[in-house]
């Protein structure tokens, strides 16, 4: 049995079941048309095949690193498989068998003393949250100002990407801004080294975020590590295919959500400033930063609204109030992020970003000390990691994952400039 091949051609059969279940898919042509002429699939019949398939990945002829990747990836595959097929699952072991973290709820203290940090840096009358909003009032781009904003500042961190991780000759990246969506930003990885990035107006950017989001999506997010491994793993096809609700999703968001801290770190909020002021756009650098450095520390507040929703019943206003309340939001705001978490396709997805980050910024904080933060995040960027591999070397303390680049080719090395 061809694992690997049978591995997409599973992938590609769940996502006629499940729209926007895969999120790019970059391989062979022949096996998208061959799941575009069969009859719709039948997910009790598919969770089978993910469990068979599991079983034969184990004496596959592969690679240790890519049969762990391949027997994670299906377990998380079996899981939708079958949730799909109307198997009661709870929200917690659905997470667990998506990503392979569990979900752990916010300490309410620590928000409180975030809180405390943000009034100091926010003084004024009135309540936080409103001083807040109006901190964030006068951060926001205008919308006819929002594409040049983007592409600004994506301009400037691709330099920095080039200079510190290298990029395949001819790479690209296209920003459109659209409307109505539940989410702020989304990379379409179409292959070849090229990203199609939307932009969610609806949102207000703010000048503080759009740094964020630009690193996220593109440099030296989702776009360079799409651009990176389609050199690096050339050979491992299974990389072609990108499935929402799986660990490399984890691992995915993780290292987007670091990636301003691995591409310019402290001091991010000037370098933006400087950037956004070739445009005419007055940005209080410093400030923001310190801002948005305090309210990193609400991040688990989100996945506390996704337990609060899915695994213990709580009605949608309550959610709504809770979001308000911690999260220092707006109801609309509050509202939009309670309809990204009821999405059946995204329910689960907050904890990507939330144990994401926890794994990730755990795991660059302890590197050895001849090791770089850009040579640590250049492994995510390049390896074929799972979070359980991240979570072993975190518990014994080892400096490097097993990794054979006599097989796996260095990245930095191979037609990039």
């Amino acid at each position: 049995m061809d694992v690997v091949r049978e591995y997409l051609l599973l992938g590609l059969r769940l996502g006629r079941l499940r729209p926007g279940l895969v999120d790019s898919y970059t391989g062979d042509p022949v096996l998208r048309r061959i799941v575009g002429d069969e009859s719709r699939p039948h997910a009790a019949a598919l969770a089978v095949r993910a469990a068979d398939l599991r079983r034969a990945v184990a004496d596959a002829d592969l690679e240790p690193v890519r049969r762990e990747f391949l027997h994670a990836q299906l377990v998380a595959m079996e899981c939708t498989a079958r949730a799909l097929a109307g198997a009661r699952i709870g929200f917690v072991a659905e997470v667990e068998s998506y990503y392979q973290v569990t979900p752990v709820p916010g300490d309410q203290d620590r928000y409180l003393r975030v809180h405390r940090e943000l009034d100091d840096l926010l003084p004024g009358r009135g309540p936080l949250a409103g001083r807040l909003a109006d901190h964030r009032c006068a951060d926001r781009v205008p919308r006819r100002r929002l594409k040049g904003a983007v592409e600004a500042l994506s301009g400037a961190l691709r330099g920095v990407v080039r200079s510190r991780f290298a990029l395949p000759a001819g790479e690209a990246v296209e920003y459109e801004v659209v409307r109505d969506r539940s989410w702020s930003g989304f990379n379409h990885y179409l292959g070849g080294f090229r990203s199609r990035v939307a932009v969610n107006a609806d949102l207000g950017h703010r000048m503080s975020t759009l740094p964020h989001l630009v690193a996220h999506e593109s440099y030296p997010g989702h776009h360079t590590e799409h651009c990176r491994k389609e050199v690096g793993l050339a050979g491992h096809a299974e990389r072609s295919l990108f499935l929402i609700d799986t660990p490399q999703c984890l691992m995915a968001e993780g290292l987007a959500e670091l990636g301003l801290h691995a591409a310019v770190g402290p001091g991010w909020g000037r370098w933006a400033q400087d950037v956004l002021a070739e445009l005419g756009l007055r940005m209080a650098g410093e400030a923001c930063e310190r801002v948005e450095a305090a309210s990193a520390g609400l991040l688990a507040v989100r996945q506390d609204a996704a337990l609060m929703l899915h695994d213990r019943g709580a009605h949608p206003d309550d959610v709504v109030a809770f979001l308000c309340r911690w999260l220092l939001v707006s109801e609309v705001r509050a509202r939009q992020l309670v309809r990204f978490l009821g999405d059946p396709l995204w329910r689960a997805y907050t904890t990507t970003y939330v144990e994401g980050v926890r794994l990730l910024k755990a795991w660059l904080d302890v590197r050895p000390p001849a090791e770089t933060l850009q040579d640590r995040y250049l492994r995510l960027l390049d390896e074929p990691l799972v979070p359980r591999m991240v979570q072993r070397e975190l518990s014994a303390g080892i400096p490097r994952l097993s990794f054979d680049h006599g097989k796996i080719r260095p990245v930095g090395r191979v037609n990039l400039s």
